[in-house]
């Protein structure tokens, strides 16, 4: 982790108060999450100076393998050609590499292009989208917000399952309806879901659903019956409860 000069000079300056005070100077350095060797490195021996930290400044030599200016061009045009434009890098070099051609590694390709600014978008197809956000609803009473699901019920024969459908109430955490069938379906969805408007007498105002993405929660049947119902259907929805 790279330190300022003024922090390593705090540091420094708190190990060697805790070490005058009699602590020991491995246990001071393990509280403030620093190693002997750090501190040592920090503060060479018979000096009062800390050291800054080089790495900024340091000189690196270039790899002897890197890339010159006309490779990349090379590589770069070699990108752009009908044959590879709608290809990423990862399908370029094993394509490449069947030809018997081999100009760079695959990270090589990948950076080229990003220096370039060609790796955000390649090929036909749309380019990403920002996601929308979704929809939040908050419960405040009951009967605002309600939320469902479909749970496997074990039974007493292996691999044979019972489905229970549960409609609950955000706000009171109420279960407002629930049946247990044999099939998982949108029809027995659909009935449960009226029921429980009926059960609860909401006639003139309805609750949100939330729902996961699941086929019950999909189908058709459902859909209709909640829009014949008026209630609105709203799946993968952020929901609060206050």
């Amino acid at each position: 982790m790279m330190t300022i000069t003024q922090q390593r000079e705090q540091l420094v300056n708190w190990i060697g108060e805790a070490v005058t005070a009699g602590a020991r100077r491995g246990q001071a350095c393990s509280v403030v999450g620093l190693g002997v060797r750090t501190l040592q490195r920090w503060q060479p021996k018979g000096t009062d100076q800390v050291l800054a930290d080089r790495r900024p400044d340091a000189q690196r030599p270039e790899p002897v393998n890197k890339l010159s200016a006309a490779e990349r061009r090379e590589i770069l045009n070699l990108c752009n050609q009908p044959a590879y434009a709608s290809l990423p890098p990862s399908q370029i070099v094993p394509k490449l590499a069947d030809a018997g051609q081999y100009l760079a590694s695959e990270s090589s390709f990948y950076r080229i292009l990003k220096a370039e600014g060609q790796l955000h978008h390649r090929g036909r197809s749309q380019s990403p989208r920002p996601a929308r956000s979704p929809t939040t609803h908050i419960a405040r009473a009951p009967n605002q917000v309600w939320t469902w699901d479909i749970s496997y019920l074990p039974s007493r024969v292996q691999g044979r399952f019972f489905y229970l459908y549960m409609v609950e109430d955000l706000y009171s955490r109420y279960g407002v309806a629930w049946e247990v069938h044999e099939s998982e379906s949108g029809e027995h969805a659909a009935e449960l879901l009226e029921k429980a408007l009926l059960r609860e007498r909401l006639h003139d105002r309805k609750p949100v659903l939330h729902s996961d993405n699941g086929s019950p929660m999909k189908s058709l049947t459902l859909r209709t019956k909640l829009v014949a119902l008026g209630a609105p259907c709203v799946r993968l929805v952020v929901v609060s409860n206050f």
